[in-house]
């Protein structure tokens, strides 16, 4: 210890160094560096999309679209063609789907392409579509009043399997106002789809909907009922043309649940029977 300057008593205090090091961050320490790879990656997406754009035909970027599309019904039972729906079609109209990438068929059938394929790739779903339509267009050409009435009939591919929608409008309708009696041009016409559909062994759902078209006051029926009614009606009409009985797996009324023109609840369009081809 130093010696005390002369003339004082005290103690030399001793001297403290004290070494501090700053490490540098760099900009924000790394935080630049994660959204930088960030930007990379996009990029090198945005890059990829433009070599594919330029290195595949126009059938082939169809394809690739519709692998990255959700199926063709909003991932609801309902809707494929819910809209422009018999604005004067029939079953040899052309589809104007807005999503065509990748489908093809009428405006009474549209085909999405799925795992296994489309029509020209040998799809055994699409094949199956297909082969239903042919028989259908057989049978509704049989008689003039079938051809009219082709364009009450739709015909969806579903996640579920084929949905055929046997539809009213102002001009037609299934069954008698208020009751589960088919008219005879639908029982003609339930008929032809009973033959179009037999050949096809997968279980049935038949579904009856109506529209929101409220009934008298202290009348007991109404449109659950009325809808289940319909659609047990279709079943037994169905069973007469040659379906076998074992085929139905559920027979359903959802009233005006499931309405097919949701910003119209009345239109009569929305009273239908969807008879749906289980996969």
């Amino acid at each position: 210890m130093a010696k005390a300057p002369k003339g004082k008593n005290e103690p030399v205090r001793p001297i403290i160094v004290k070494k501090v090091t700053v490490v540098a961050g760099g900009h924000h320490g790394g935080a630049w560096k994660v959204a930088y790879a960030d930007f990379v990656t996009a990029m090198m997406a945005f890059f990829l999309l433009m070599w594919l754009l330029g290195a595949t035909t126009e059938k082939q970027r169809k394809g690739i679209a519709d692998y990255f599309t959700p199926t063709l019904v909003k991932m609801k039972e309902g809707s494929a063609g819910s809209y422009g729906l018999l604005g004067g079609s029939s079953l040899t109209d052309t589809d104007s789907y807005q999503y065509r990438a990748g489908q093809t068929g009428t405006k009474t059938l549209t085909i999405p392409r799925d795992a296994t394929g489309g029509p020209k790739d040998g799809g055994t779903k699409a094949k199956r579509t297909a082969s239903l339509q042919q028989r259908l267009q057989q049978k509704l050409a049989a008689s003039a009043t079938l051809r009219k009435l082709a364009r009450q009939v739709r015909v969806t591919q579903t996640p579920e399997g084929i949905r055929l929608d046997l539809m009213d409008d102002a001009k037609f309708s299934m069954f008698r106002l208020g009751t589960t009696l088919l008219t005879p041009e639908a029982a003609e016409l339930v008929r032809a789809i009973g033959q179009a559909i037999g050949p096809d062994a997968a279980g049935l759902t038949v579904r009856g909907h109506t529209d929101a078209l409220q009934w008298k006051p202290g009348d007991p029926a109404n449109n659950w009922s009325l809808s289940a009614g319909r659609a047990e009606a279709t079943r037994l009409a169905l069973m007469k043309s040659g379906v076998t009985e074992n085929r139905f797996r559920r027979i359903e009324g959802v009233a005006d649940q499931e309405p097919l023109i949701a910003d119209n609840p009345t239109d009569p369009r929305n009273r239908r029977m969807s008879i749906l081809l289980m996969n």
